[in-house]
């Protein structure tokens, strides 16, 4: 029972992302900066299916956390991410721009948890603290690489387009705040597997000196 609910949420994750990608694909701002944005994430919705079918399969949180970026990221590619009403966080907080990006980019850094879950699980590094390093690492490598795409991207196309996708909002800082929100997100997705992989470790700890403790 239990493995046929942890084979269903990745089906049902990828079914609410067709959905909301069929669904936004109608009527988008601007068509070139909706194609721009979903040209980003479909690989990686593509690439988590490949590797689905093949057997490479991460846990039901890694699926969840990293389901975050890619619903978040087809939303802002629909409205684009300055328009996306997200007003009443930025009135709340007294913000100058919306944050909508930063949210979106901090959702980048939970894949460093799927990161390091594939490291351990394969076994493809002799210590934790290796996995630990590279998700972080990894996450803040795709953040500058990104960051490189946007600016390319921005003065190769038109004015309009290039600073929708840009995102900058006014902020000669954008690229260096959204590299941080990366890294942040992935010092968040490490600690958390760090937590969660504690606990459970405890708990089997726990389970072995009860076990014992029945048998005497």
């Amino acid at each position: 029972m239990t493995g046929g609910r942890h084979e269903r949420l990745p089906l049902l994750l990828l079914v609410v992302y067709l959905v909301l990608f069929a669904a936004l694909a109608v009527r988008p701002y601007a068509r070139d900066v909706w194609w721009t944005e979903n040209l980003t994430i479909i690989p990686v919705v593509v690439v988590l299916v490949v590797l689905y079918a093949t057997g490479i399969r991460f846990s039901n949180t890694a699926y969840v956390l990293m389901s975050c970026l890619i619903y978040l990221h087809t939303i802002g590619g629909h409205y684009t991410f300055e328009r996306v009403s997200l007003g009443w966080v930025t009135e709340l907080f007294g913000f100058e721009r919306n944050h909508y990006d930063r949210l979106a980019h901090f959702t980048v850094g939970f894949y460093a948890y799927p990161i390091v879950e594939l490291l351990l699980g394969r076994r493809w590094v002799p210590k934790p603290v290796l996995a630990y390093l590279f998700g972080f690492f990894a996450i803040a490598g795709v953040a500058a690489i990104y960051e490189i795409f946007e600016w390319q991207y921005a003065i190769r196309s038109d004015a309009a387009a290039g600073l929708a996708v840009l995102g900058s909002q006014g902020d000669m800082w954008d690229a260096q705040k959204d590299m941080l929100a990366d890294s942040l997100g992935a010092i968040v997705g490490v600690g958390l597997y760090i937590l969660l992989h504690r606990k459970i470790r405890l708990e089997k700890t726990a389970g072995i000196v009860w076990g014992r403790g029945g048998g005497g």
